[in-house]
């Protein structure tokens, strides 16, 4: 299923400024609380929707065939989907901006360093590119709400020791939603032009303390249970990767990086698609999140980039790690002849290298050049998109993002590849938080 918004984009009005606003004085102030941000929007973004509907509503999508409708509605624009839209050419772009424009144009924790996931969050919730101090002001607002209750904790010691971390991940959101704003305001009969106070609310609430739910299910799962206190100096990420137990300054720059290239991939993605779906019935953002999760947890979903890193172990086995690329051409035909595929490469609609790989790629060229499972990684890069068009089975032989993800970690030493998953469900929160 894919997102309805590039075909009604030529219906949609060019949104407003919100960086500033007139003062006591006349002097010009710039917006820095998010909800404040939000409450400038909504009316317009409310109206635009009503002008939508009377301009464009018997407007065609296109047509639909059984074999998309088979298929998982593959193809089918079929959702309004704002946060962001999946070029086949340049890959995602975030309200616009694509991967390379958010490195450069994001807020960093440091001055070159990576981007905070914060600034993609003021992105994505509002349209506009963050200047530093409203970065900031996220980074602050998600820390005055990260405290996690007790029975939360409490829910997760009490699962059984084998429980896989994403269904701990959801056992803990479930575990907040019985203090969901949205519920109770429902409740007293809000009226429907402010359902998106309350949503607002419990999805901040949720998103500020995903990264003390996520550290907790890692220490209980796989370093006995002892938690590390949050760092009131470190900003969203970094606090994710330092509550885990890796200071290192490295493992929080990629932190950093990946929770803001896996935020959102358009609508149409079970998690995404998931996440709206059952937001769609009223439910509060933790049900519709954790209703999310359950999604990302399949195996053709959030497992890729556990396959890739299997099957590079599998290359290692066979191959060493100073094969040379006439060795890896051999494997890798061998491997396709056997009835097998190459994971981390292709994508079901992009057409060329993800950017999320490249930028991944870059960052391990910078901080881990020697690598063995970098260098493998780059090999096949070079490798298996010649060969994937030689079979003349694939439309799109190019890696994707998976491909890469899984060594960055390895690297840091975060080798539990069942605990990936729950850190591409921190990060993927942003983005169908932000849609909601």
């Amino acid at each position: 299923m894919r997102s309805a918004k590039r075909l009604l984009q030529q219906c949609r009005p060019l949104g407003t400024q919100l960086e500033e606003v007139v003062g006591l004085g006349g002097v010009r102030t710039m917006i820095t609380d998010l909800k404040a941000a939000m409450a400038a929007k909504i009316p317009k973004e409310q109206e635009r929707l009503r002008e939508l509907r009377k301009e464009c509503g018997p407007k065609a999508l296109g047509a639909c065939t059984v074999e998309q409708a088979i298929g998982g509605m593959r193809g089918i624009p079929a959702m309004l989907w704002e946060t962001s839209l999946l070029d086949p050419e340049e890959g995602i772009r975030f309200r616009g901006h694509t991967i390379p424009e958010l490195e450069e144009k994001l807020p960093s924790a440091k001055e070159g360093g990576e981007p905070i996931p914060e600034g993609l969050l003021w992105l994505l919730m509002t349209g506009e590119m963050p200047t530093v101090d409203q970065a900031k002001a996220v980074t602050e607002l998600l820390r005055e709400r990260s405290k996690v209750p007790d029975h939360v904790f409490k829910v997760l010691r009490d699962l059984h020791p084998n429980t896989h971390p994403m269904t701990q991940l959801c056992q803990a959101v479930l575990a907040l939603q019985v203090d969901s704003k949205f519920a109770a305001d429902y409740r007293a009969g809000i009226h429907k032009s402010k359902y998106w106070e309350p949503v607002f609310e419990d999805s901040i609430n949720l998103i500020a303390k995903l990264p003390t739910i996520a550290a907790a299910i890692y220490r209980n799962t796989y370093k006995g249970g002892e938690l590390i206190e949050a760092d009131p100096k470190l900003d969203w990420a970094a606090n994710l990767s330092h509550m885990m137990g890796y200071d290192d300054e490295g493992c929080l720059e990629m932190m950093r990086l990946y929770q803001t290239i896996h935020a959102d991939h358009e609508g149409g993605n079970v998690s995404a698609h998931a996440t709206h779906l059952v937001g769609s019935a009223l439910s509060d953002p933790y049900l519709s999140f954790t209703a999310g999760m359950t999604g990302l947890a399949g195996p053709l979903h959030g497992l890729a980039n556990q396959e890739v890193l299997r099957w590079l172990n599998e290359v290692r086995a066979e191959v060493g790690d100073n094969v040379t690329k006439e060795q890896m051409k051999e494997f890798v035909w061998a491997t396709l002849k056997s009835g097998k595929v190459v994971p981390g490469f292709g994508h079901a609609v992009l057409r060329k290298t993800d950017p999320r790989y490249t930028c991944q790629a870059g960052f391990a060229a910078r901080n881990m050049p020697d690598y063995p499972l970098y260098k493998l990684v780059a090999l096949l890069y070079d490798v298996v998109p010649d060969i994937l068009i030689q079979t003349g089975k694939v439309k799109n032989p190019w890696p994707n993002v998976d491909a890469h993800s899984g060594v960055l970690l390895q690297y840091y030493g975060i080798t539990e590849e069942n605990f990936y998953t729950v850190l591409f469900g921190v990060s993927r929160a942003l983005g169908v938080l932000s849609q909601g």
